[in-house]
């Protein structure tokens, strides 16, 4: 997959309380045009003013899930991006309000690659791409039975299974 090619020219919004990840997210998407918002309220600002793509938002430091709210609302595709908030339950928060993709900062190396994967695919197929290329990732911070101890996510993963049998 060529990712410059999908990203090209895409209109993203970066919000992240931490300067350094501003600067290496718009390093890494120089193919992109490319907004930054520091705190909530410039976030919001700009969402009012401008269409996006996609949006990136950090879960801490910036109220992220109250900007994936408003995100989510304006048709924004939107992928949560964290270090401290690496938990189940963010990522099923994450879920249930409708993002799109939800990454550890560790994988920021491979941002471009999950975005692409946002831009050509539905909804559903970014998640399944995301916890196939994740599942080790996230069995080893979550604990190998993270799945099996929430009703949510068995469900989640029988709708991947039940969408896969049926074919496109």
């Amino acid at each position: 997959m060529d990712t410059d090619k999908i990203l090209k020219d895409k209109s993203v919004l970066i919000v992240d309380d931490e300067p350094d990840i501003l600067d290496s997210i718009t390093e890494q998407l120089d193919m992109c045009r490319i907004y930054r918002a520091k705190d909530y309220e410039i976030a919001l600002q700009l969402m009012a003013g401008f269409k996006f793509d996609i949006v990136i938002l950090d879960v801490m430091g910036v109220r992220g899930f109250e900007l994936l709210k408003k995100s989510v609302s304006k048709g924004f595709p939107t992928v949560m991006l964290t270090a401290h908030a690496l938990t189940p339950e963010a990522l099923k928060e994450s879920i249930q309000l409708g993002a799109v993709s939800f990454l550890p900062k560790e994988m920021m190396a491979e941002l471009d690659t999950y975005l692409a994967d946002v831009i050509t695919g539905s909804h559903k197929v970014v998640w399944q791409n995301l916890l196939e290329k994740l599942g080790d990732y996230f069995a080893r911070q979550f604990g190998a039975d993270w799945k099996e101890k929430d009703d949510f996510f068995r469900k989640f993963e029988e709708e991947f299974s039940d969408s896969q049998k049926e074919g496109p």
